[in-house]
């Protein structure tokens, strides 16, 4: 398997681990995911997935909340983007 390996995991390979681990989570357990979703597709799966449960995400965080990446764009769109306050040199 390519975790195994160290290699890249492809957005099928990914869609299939993170599938696993959600469903069989429980439903009032909280979570946070660094790296997914990585791709637009990832996003609106797990949108459906969401929907599915009756869960919904309370924000999303990413460095540059203006960021032009599909993901970010997505969730900025349901206005879930956040960025961490990062102190200002003085």
């Amino acid at each position: 398997m390519a975790c195994q390996r160290g290699s890249a995991v492809s957005a099928q390979a990914m869609l299939a681990i993170f599938r696993k681990w959600y469903w069989a989570r429980k439903l009032d357990a909280g979570f946070l995911l660094e790296g997914f979703p990585a791709t637009l597709l990832h996003a609106k799966v797990f949108d459906e997935w969401l929907e599915t449960r009756g869960e919904a995400l309370t924000a999303c965080f990413t460095a540059d909340p203006l960021s032009a990446q599909p993901v970010v764009a997505h969730y900025r769109t349901l206005g879930l983007v956040m960025s961490p306050a990062f102190p200002t040199a003085a």
